[in-house]
């Protein structure tokens, strides 16, 4: 924080004190960032950032640290940045729950996620709709109508309530009018062992996860849900060509900072990422993660963190799908 003493000295005096921030946005960053992951190590919302921040620490010649601070559906991670000071030395890159989904969920937050300042959308991961082999459909179409006409008899698996896999099941119950068994576990890895072993029926898991296990025959992707096919899997239709116009549920890696912090150093940092993104290197580590590289301007991210913020509250208000906590 600069802090000036006005006295009598004239404009010059009082110019140089105005020009303070000014030249403090201009020259940063001058010592390290620290970017805070609100879950754990190794998954994509951590393994993501670190790529792009490799080009980000030579392009500063500044040390960029990470801090994994986990909890609460990335509720705590978020509280801590939001309470950061706002100089753009303490950032967030996060998945959608603590962005635009939990707000809707719980009845109280910590932290007011519409006031973070959006910087860009690193990349986006499509979900998809997995099945167990052992139940017996190899199409959307079949599966709606074994929903429909086993009704109440199929269950289907998610990351924990409130997670993008479990509203992503709901708006897909939804559209198809049918009605699934929602069974929750604590995380990806226990509910995609269950869905190759057959203890559920299905999974909206996230492709890069599910693609291993369904390459290995484990599991069976029917759809992606999201606009465009993947290369790893062009036979595999989207659901948009399946009946479902405009679905569109992805998992995607917002960077935000502080609320209130200065518009040129967001704008700058922005900036910064998507050359990072342009590099084709990184791209390629990007690809390799099924993760789409992005990079957006911090008004593109923010407008789609609003309309991602209006999806999911729909799909919330509608299930009825709420957590205790904060």
């Amino acid at each position: 924080m600069y802090r000036c003493i006005y006295r009598p000295l004239g404009l010059a005096a009082m110019a140089l004190c105005l020009a303070a921030p000014v030249l403090a946005q201009s020259d940063f960053p001058n010592r390290p960032v620290t970017i805070v992951v609100p879950f754990p190590a190794g998954g994509s919302a951590d393994v993501l950032p670190r790529i792009a921040a490799e080009y980000l620490s030579q392009k500063w010649k500044q040390t960029v640290i990470f801090e994994n601070r986990t909890g609460a559906a990335g509720n705590i991670g978020a509280t801590s940045v939001f309470r950061a000071p706002p100089d753009g030395y303490t950032l967030m890159s996060a998945p959608p729950p603590p962005l635009v989904i939990n707000e809707g969920l719980y009845a109280k937050l910590q932290f007011e996620p519409e006031k973070f300042e959006p910087i860009t959308i690193l990349a986006s991961t499509p979900n998809v709709v997995a099945v167990s082999p052992k139940l017996g459909v190899n199409t959307v179409a079949e599966l709606i109508a074994k929903a429909k006409a086993e009704k109440g008899k199929i269950n289907v698996a998610s990351q924990g309530n409130g997670s993008t896999s479990h509203l992503t099941s709901e708006l897909f119950q939804y559209l198809a009018g049918v009605k699934f068994n929602h069974v929750p576990y604590r995380g990806t890895a226990p509910a995609l062992n269950d869905l190759a072993a057959g203890h559920v029926d299905i999974f909206f898991d996230n492709i890069a996860s599910s693609l291993p296990q369904h390459l290995g025959g484990n599991i069976k992707i029917l759809a992606i849900a999201a606009p465009d096919r993947s290369t790893k899997m062009p036979d595999v239709p989207t659901l948009a060509e399946r009946g479902f116009p405009g679905f569109n549920a992805i998992a995607w890696y917002g960077v935000v900072a502080p609320p209130g912090t200065p518009k040129a150093i967001t704008a700058k940092i922005s900036a910064d990422i998507r050359e990072a993104l342009a590099q084709p290197s990184i791209r390629e580590r990007f690809l390799a993660q099924e993760a789409k590289p992005l990079g957006n301007t911090p008004e593109e991210a923010g407008a789609y963190m609003a309309s991602e913020r209006k999806l999911w509250g729909d799909v919330i208000k509608r299930a009825n799908v709420r957590i205790e906590g904060n």
